[in-house]
């Protein structure tokens, strides 16, 4: 099979918006699906860990997937994010569930129950034989505890409708086995923005973002101009975005990323318990980056 074109490129791993009653900000919501359609993102990623997905219920998530596919303009690729460590509860949600509209899901690996790679293969084949729409896997491990290792990630790639994996791990070693193990229709993205040049420059095809979403326009010229090789163009931007990187995530994500949203005028940095909005010394260090680099 042909490598599916339509996650490759950037995905921008949309944030959920607040109000002051920190109920979903729709009309924030517009703005943002906007600004990223505008910025050229080639697809948008709902309800990953950067919406917040732990901390919006089941309907919420649900009336966002739909608000989404409703202002979708362009009619982008959506991917929505569909995972946990409760497999029978995901095969629940799978079998109620409306797929209108929805191109492929990310699957998060198991956190907390800490499986065996054996029992990460098992989960993920009983949601791929479940799901009516491709499935593309989600490797975090500074979140889940487990990394899913080369040989697991290539032994699942086998499965027809397993078509892809974002990887956030961080081990450029691993991406390199991947890249030179997995199929060539299976798709690799990046999770770790400040690693996208690296990694395409090893045959990787795009990054799912969470940068895009307040500098999509900027952050998808640097992915295309490393996946056409471009190279000097693509870390000029990359270089750009490194002190980004680091301030987005000193005090959790996506808390740094929506304050950049607000500085922009496009939502609130209002974000839900645990989690806490920006400090007024990151909100001050992400104003200045802006500034520095020519984003505002």
């Amino acid at each position: 099979m042909p490598l599916d074109e339509r996650f490759k490129g950037v995905g921008a791993a949309l944030i959920t918006p607040f109000d002051e009653q920190n109920e979903i900000d729709y009309p924030g919501l517009k703005r943002l699906i906007d600004l990223v359609t505008e910025g050229e993102v080639d697809y948008l990623v709902v309800q990953g860990t950067t919406g917040e997905s732990p901390t919006v219920s089941s309907k919420e998530k649900l009336d966002i997937l739909a608000f989404t596919i409703q202002n979708n303009y362009k009619s982008l690729p959506i991917v929505y994010g569909l995972g946990g460590n409760n497999t029978k509860a995901i095969l629940d949600t799978i079998s109620s569930m409306d797929f209108t509209g929805v191109d492929a899901i990310l699957s998060v690996c198991p956190y907390y129950n800490k499986p065996t790679q054996a029992g990460i293969i098992a989960h993920f084949t009983a949601i791929a034989d479940a799901s009516p729409v491709p499935v593309l896997l989600y490797n975090v491990p500074g979140r889940t505890v487990t990394n899913m290792n080369a040989d697991t990630i290539i032994t699942l790639a086998a499965h027809r409708n397993i078509i892809g994996i974002k990887d956030a791990g961080g081990s450029i070693e691993q991406s390199m086995d991947l890249a030179l193990r997995a199929p060539k229709d299976f798709i690799l993205l990046s999770g770790d923005d400040n690693l996208v040049t690296t990694m395409v420059s090893v045959g990787w095809h795009g990054v799912i973002s969470v940068i895009a979403n307040a500098f999509p326009k900027e952050f998808t010229d640097l992915t295309w101009h490393a996946l056409e090789g471009r190279f000097k163009e693509a870390a000029r931007l990359q270089l750009a975005f490194l002190e980004f990187d680091t301030l987005l995530y000193i005090e959790s994500n996506p808390v740094g990323i929506k304050k950049c949203l607000e500085i922009k005028g496009i939502c609130s940095a209002d974000v839900r318990l645990p989690l806490l909005r920006a400090s007024e010394g990151l909100g001050e260090k992400l104003h200045a980056a802006m500034i520095r680099e020519g984003f505002i």
